[in-house]
């Protein structure tokens, strides 16, 4: 404690006063100079007491943040007592416990990223080792000329699912590192979806589906048109997957003096209770994913649709279908 210069200097300054008013009391009194002096003593040796009570209070405080930050999570200062140290020993605590939940997430978020780093892994694997066989039955001379382009035409769609896998993932990467500049412009709702659209047009003939656009026309919001669209493309993808063949999809929208909505409906087959809370997470993939899933569509369009002050809202029912809300608010709520 002693080791503290400013408390050095206090007990001086003190002592000196002590000395210099016992010293005046002697004119007057000797006892009234011991009177002083005795007080003044008592004062100092109080002070001393009492500083090095806090001072204990203080290193304990410092052995328990020294604890925690060796990742001992589970000490508890909490004091109901009044006073400043108090005080202070319950917002330690309070930080603690939130250190304790942002460890236990980032525990999850290694063993999910863990796991998501073998899918992807194995996703890349599967059509590199496919690609890798066939290339070597191509080189074979006596090969038919029917098996050699169905050969090239599997090795192609083996391309494009890796090339769609590498690039999807390197966006969500961008948008998590913040390097995406989300251009702020005036988006009219009806051309939004025009342009969505186009990808899911032949998916949606083939599945002999239905498609239904509605809404009020001159809806608007501010925003990045491409990167809307995309977020647009794989709701309205998963949407189709997901719905058997004769099924419709259905695209409204709206606006009001809060947000501008847009709702994409399908006729599927629905997503469980148990699986709600998760389909927006990263490389969650349903019980009812196709096998080239690999969970990470719908997890791209929550953080571009969030990154422009938007929001998400999915409801769905077994056998009857799935409704995703998009909500792009006129202000930061």
């Amino acid at each position: 404690m002693l080791r503290n210069r400013e408390i050095r200097i206090f007990l001086g300054i003190m002592s000196v006063i002590g000395l210099c008013l016992s010293a005046v009391a002697t004119l007057f009194s000797t006892s009234g100079a011991w009177l002083v002096f005795s007080t003044s003593a008592l004062f100092i040796v109080t002070y001393h007491q009492f500083t090095k009570w806090r001072y204990r209070e203080l290193e304990q405080l410092s052995r328990y943040l020294q604890q925690i930050s060796n990742g001992d999570y589970g000490l508890d200062v909490r004091d109901n007592q009044e006073g400043e140290l108090s005080l202070l020993k319950n917002d330690i605590y309070k930080v603690t416990v939130r250190l304790s939940e942002q460890n236990a997430l980032l525990v999850q978020d290694k063993s999910r990223l863990k796991e998501a780093i073998s899918d992807i892994s194995h996703q890349i694997k599967t059509p590199l080792a496919s690609m890798t066989v066939m290339t070597d039955l191509l080189l074979n001379p006596s090969l038919s000329e029917d098996k050699r382009i169905e050969f090239i035409s599997n090795t192609s769609v083996q391309l494009e699912r890796m090339d769609w896998l590498v690039s999807s993932l390197l966006k969500l990467s961008k948008i998590d590192a913040g390097v995406v500049t989300f251009r702020k412009e005036h988006i009219k709702v009806e051309e939004l979806i025009r342009k969505a659209i186009q990808p899911i047009l032949i998916p949606m003939d083939i599945k002999e589906q239905i498609l239904s656009i509605s809404g009020d026309k001159s809806a608007s919001f501010t925003g990045d048109m491409n990167w809307t669209a995309e977020a647009l493309i794989n709701i309205m993808k998963n949407c189709v997957e997901h719905t058997p063949e004769g099924g419709a999809l259905s695209i409204t929208y709206t606006e009001n003096l809060l947000y501008t909505e847009i709702i994409v409906e399908d006729t599927g087959k629905g997503i469980s209770k148990d699986e709600l809370p998760y389909i927006l997470k990263r490389f969650y993939k349903g019980k009812g994913a196709s096998e080239g899933s690999v969970g990470i569509g719908l997890s791209m369009s929550q953080s571009i649709i969030s990154n422009q002050n938007g929001d998400i809202y999915v409801t769905s029912e077994l056998g009857k279908g799935t409704q995703f809300q998009i909500r792009f608010y006129k202000r930061i709520i």
